[in-house]
């Protein structure tokens, strides 16, 4: 069996269990339909209908992949029907903010490294942060900066900047005190400075788990620019167009942006991981 032979398989089983959920959830739903247009129905026109209720507790795959192909090709992309424009609006306050986070945990390590009072007094304080419910921070940041004059694509970038830095930084600690202690008394034997230390051979050494570190903040990011649209009512946006479906009980668009936010992550995420691998050849690496 080649490597995607048990991503294949994996995918059909959480189709065969997505259909199974969809004719269980929605069959009170069809059957309270059928009778009350006093119509006889079969076991078949039952899990037919199950597959194509027009407001279903469960849509079916086929439902949710003919309603995204419609938002995305049925529908100019600067439409505000369009998921592209919606995936657009999301996409932007993820990388803004992703990139925010990712330099700004990158930083927090090296100094945590390399001053042991920001290990004993900032570390413990920055694996707090993360016990907040994000919920609860969103909209205190957005009435915020708004209070200021700060709008739009900003107040989202820092809300994912806030969630997707907490593993950039553990992740590069982790890898920046990799390298054996041998390894280190090796390069003091050579009379290297901190700064030689550091540029070759804790930075080298840190690669692997930065890289590892961003492709996990990379989707949190993602989910930080959603939630912070949820609290806000915007107008655009991925979580824009869940806050309408949840509005109006359209369940087969919410799945249908929930596809979208799928989508943009795996692509966030091969990406990163073919700039690793892109980065590992240059440093001589054997992949």
């Amino acid at each position: 069996m080649s490597e995607r032979g048990p991503i294949v398989v994996i995918v059909l089983i959480l189709v065969i269990l997505w259909y199974a959920a969809a004719i269980l959830m929605n069959a009170s739903l069809v059957r309270d339909t059928f009778r009350r247009a006093e119509v006889k129905y079969s076991l078949t026109e039952l899990i037919a209908g199950t597959l194509d209720a027009k407001r279903p507790v469960v849509p079916a795959p086929q439902q949710v992949v003919a309603q995204f192909v419609d938002s995305v090709f049925g529908y100019p992309p600067d439409s505000p029907r369009s998921l592209v424009y919606h995936s657009w609006v999301t996409l932007s306050a993820t990388v803004v903010g992703f990139a925010l986070g990712a330099v700004f945990g990158i930083v927090l390590a090296i100094g945590i490294v390399h001053m042991r009072t920001l290990e004993k007094s900032l570390l413990p304080w920055i694996i707090f942060s993360q016990t907040v419910p994000i919920l609860a921070i969103a909209p205190i940041v957005i009435v915020v900066l708004g209070a200021i004059g700060i709008h739009g694509l900003l107040p989202k970038s820092i809300i994912s900047a806030y969630l997707c830095f907490f593993p950039v930084t553990i992740g590069m600690v982790k890898g920046l005190t990799s390298p054996d202690p041998i390894q280190r008394d090796l390069m003091r034997t050579w009379s290297a400075g901190p700064t030689q230390v550091f540029r070759k051979l804790r930075w080298p050494s840190s690669v692997p788990f930065l890289f590892a570190s961003l492709k996990v903040a990379v989707t949190i990011s993602l989910v930080g620019a959603i939630v912070s649209e949820l609290p806000t009512g915007a107008q655009a946006g991925l979580g824009a167009r869940l806050l309408t479906g949840s509005y109006y009980g359209q369940t087969v668009q919410i799945w249908a942006a929930l596809l979208a936010a799928a989508i943009i992550a795996a692509v966030l995420v091969a990406a990163i991981d073919a700039a690793g691998k892109w980065t590992d050849r240059r440093m001589g690496a054997r992949i």
